[in-house]
């Protein structure tokens, strides 16, 4: 049809609304896709507020692309348009560990494989910044996926790597007490990972970190 405009992005429903972001569900030229669109805060400058997104948007595309390259278990970049402030990545298909985990679905050796992950992860030079249940992701297989990484870091220091670890912690705490010993898990997992790899802390450096946080948290509250 003359004049008609086509866009590669077909929209099926919303999935999540949060403060940072709209998290929508639909098809990038035929494949099934999330889309991330972010939110102006209406209590910054706007101009400060273009910049900080922009920012953070270069970020987490650039953080996307190198895991992607290096075969990490995370969602694939498709497109960028920092201009609607919008990110499209694949579909991971799984289920978050949030539910697993409270509805009692979640298969032995699942943590362990998350610290596993969250390692591999690190040792490719980025963190996460909001390691919470519902960013981690769990296939039919068995699978770790890490997802979100709206508030990553790259070529990340030691305190935020253990950082990583802290947030994780605090979460499987408040809504997860019915697992004791989870975080063990998790750090059992990281710590099985001893290999070196230049400009990245290793495995033990940063459970180390994790104790002295941990304890920060604990005296300070």
């Amino acid at each position: 049809m003359a004049g008609a405009s086509y866009s590669p992005w077909s929209f099926e429903m919303k999935v999540h609304e949060g403060a940072e972001a709209i998290v929508s569900k639909g098809e990038w030229l035929g494949k099934s896709a999330m889309m991330k669109l972010r939110k102006p805060k209406g209590y910054r400058h706007p101009d400060l507020d273009a910049r900080l997104t922009k920012s953070r948007m270069a970020v987490e595309a650039r953080a996307l692309s190198l895991l992607q390259k290096r075969n990490f278990p995370s969602p694939s970049l498709l497109h960028v348009d920092q201009q609607e402030s919008m990110i499209i990545i694949s579909e991971i298909e799984g289920s978050p560990l949030f539910e697993e985990m409270v509805n009692g679905k979640m298969e032995q050796g699942t943590l362990s494989r998350v610290g596993e992950t969250i390692r591999r992860m690190h040792e490719n030079g980025v963190s996460h910044g909001d390691l919470t249940t519902h960013n981690i992701m769990v296939d039919d297989d068995g699978v770790v996926f890490l997802i979100d990484f709206g508030l990553a870091k790259i070529s990340p220091e030691l305190e935020s790597l253990g950082q990583d670890l802290q947030v994780l912690n605090e979460c499987l705490t408040a809504s997860h007490s019915d697992y004791p010993g989870a975080m063990e898990e998790v750090v059992g997992g990281y710590s099985s990972s001893s290999r070196s790899v230049l400009d990245v802390p290793e495995s033990s450096e940063v459970t180390r970190r994790f104790d002295e946080i941990r304890n920060r948290v604990r005296y300070l509250g």
